[in-house]
């Protein structure tokens, strides 16, 4: 197989799998706005959630809407096409991950799953903000490369929502109890998803080096 071919497979791959991410993102994007609108979801969650509304609110909005537009971020030809907005989709996107994170670590104290879920939650908060942080400070400066390596954490995380609910599901059918299942959740919903983003950050910036040093 030559080196076009193989560069072609892995584009097709790269655009099934973003598109994937969209869609599954999207779905549970949907399902946050639908939980707030109360058109969903268990009684008894929404009890827990009026006790802390405001900040729950914020989570799991905030939480929402970046599912319904992270993964367009990563649409290269919507880049190219509409940058206008891209940049404003992105501001969107931004303003979002600010107040679901700060809704989500005033939250994680209170979550289910003891002290080793708080802290998994917590972590995760924390690390999403400082990512958002440094996603929005790189691009003006015109940093579009670390900017781009910032929003693929950010949204790795944030994915997190989605690999939640599989890992969830998954425990549910290998009838592993949920005061056993949610304390390790709150860390591999969010942890193998930002390792798979920096093991592809560290390969891309191998390959970066490897073209320069032929050409």
């Amino acid at each position: 197989m030559s080196a076009t071919e193989t560069s072609k497979r892995q584009d097709t791959g790269r655009k099934i799998a973003i598109g994937l991410m969209t869609l599954m993102s999207i779905a549970i994007g949907l399902y946050a706005i639908a939980f707030q609108a109360r058109l969903t979801g268990n009684p008894t969650f929404h009890l827990r959630f009026d006790a802390s509304y405001l900040p729950s609110s914020m989570h799991v909005i905030g939480g929402g809407i970046v599912l319904l537009t992270g993964g367009f971020q990563f649409w290269t030809w919507l880049r190219r096409r509409y940058p206008r907005a891209h940049r404003w989709s992105g501001r969107v996107y931004l303003s979002c991950v600010l107040f679901g994170g700060i809704g989500g670590l005033i939250l994680a104290p209170n979550s289910d799953g003891g002290l080793v879920a708080n802290y998994g939650f917590g972590t995760l908060a924390v690390l999403w903000l400082f990512s958002g942080y440094h996603a929005y400070t790189s691009i003006r400066r015109g940093e579009v490369a670390a900017h781009r390596a910032w929003m693929m954490r950010n949204y790795a995380m944030a994915f997190g929502a989605v690999t939640l609910r599989i890992y969830l599901g998954l425990f549910q059918i290998w009838e592993v109890p949920f005061s056993e299942s949610y304390p390790v959740t709150a860390w591999i919903s969010w942890v193998p998803n930002l390792i798979a983003v920096e093991w592809y950050l560290a390969l891309s910036s191998t390959e970066n080096r490897r073209v320069t040093a032929t050409t």
